[in-house]
């Protein structure tokens, strides 16, 4: 085998030169290394300080942390809904991780919705029921288009537009006349004052879900006599309304298909008769 040269020895011995970009990028590797080996170590470290132990735990108690990890990263923890909750989450308006708990909003707005059921089956009634009166005759019912006086002055009359006020939500009207009619009857002064009280709260208060549409003067003479009422003390509001009816509604009652049918009807029984 031949031997090497001396030169060949010496070059052999020598140790080659790294190429001068790896020595430049080096550091930068190692400096990128080293930083991903610490945040992994942090990341690792904050899990373990979220979770100290790891036990067996109850379905409630895991679900609970598992919101609130979610919560501290920022992302939603993907939790089975529990029976009875789909309902409730739609109406909802507080947080409640266990949504089982009776929310207090939830609870006034079911209180309202009762209220409101309730105050709408006593307004219905509270209506009184229509007079006592027979059944009107073809002449009454042909007077009823010749002038308003004819209608309002005959229970028939009143009966048959307060059913026509009743499909346009105006009743109130009606109502509040037949109560200061009814008013000015009275000679007690305790009674008169007892009544005047009532109609004042149910068709003069603004309060009340049947106030009739009143001007501010004529609200402001009532609230000075309410001190010490008489049975006159709501002559200008009755007369305000009875004139709102005559102009209003009384030219579509006319018009209407309960007077026309009703005269139709009674037209048809005086032609067989």
């Amino acid at each position: 085998m031949p031997r090497l040269t001396q030169d060949n020895q010496e070059c052999l011995q020598k140790p080659f030169p790294r190429p001068t970009i790896w020595t430049q990028f080096q550091p930068l590797f190692r400096t990128e290394r080293y930083n991903a080996n610490i945040h992994q170590t942090t990341e690792n470290e904050g899990v373990l300080q979220a979770l100290p132990d790891v036990q067996p735990m109850g379905s409630e108690h895991l679900e609970m942390r598992k919101r609130q990890l979610s919560a501290a990263q920022g992302t939603p923890a993907s939790i089975p809904s529990q029976p009875g909750a789909g309902s409730r989450g739609s109406n909802a308006c507080c947080f409640c991780w266990c949504c089982c708990c009776s929310c207090s909003c939830l609870t006034v707005r079911n209180q309202d919705q009762r209220l409101t059921a309730a105050s709408r089956e006593f307004r219905a009634a509270d209506l009184p029921a229509c007079e006592e009166s027979p059944s009107p005759t073809l002449e009454e019912v042909n007077a009823w288009a010749q002038s308003f006086d004819n209608l309002m002055v005959t229970p028939a009359g009143r009966n048959a537009f307060r059913e026509f006020l009743r499909t346009e939500f105006s009743e109130e009207n009606m109502l509040f006349w037949l109560a200061c009619e009814e008013l000015k009857k009275e000679t007690n002064k305790n009674i008169i004052e007892e009544k005047a009280r009532i109609i004042y709260e149910d068709y003069i208060s603004i309060l009340s879900p049947k106030e009739v549409s009143l001007d501010s003067r004529v609200r402001e003479v009532i609230n000075r006599n309410m001190v010490e009422p008489s049975q006159h003390i709501f002559d200008d509001a009755q007369l305000q309304i009875y004139t709102l009816m005559h102009r209003d509604s009384y030219p579509r009652f006319m018009n209407s298909s309960l007077y026309k049918d009703l005269l139709q009807s009674l037209a048809e029984k005086s032609i067989e008769a």
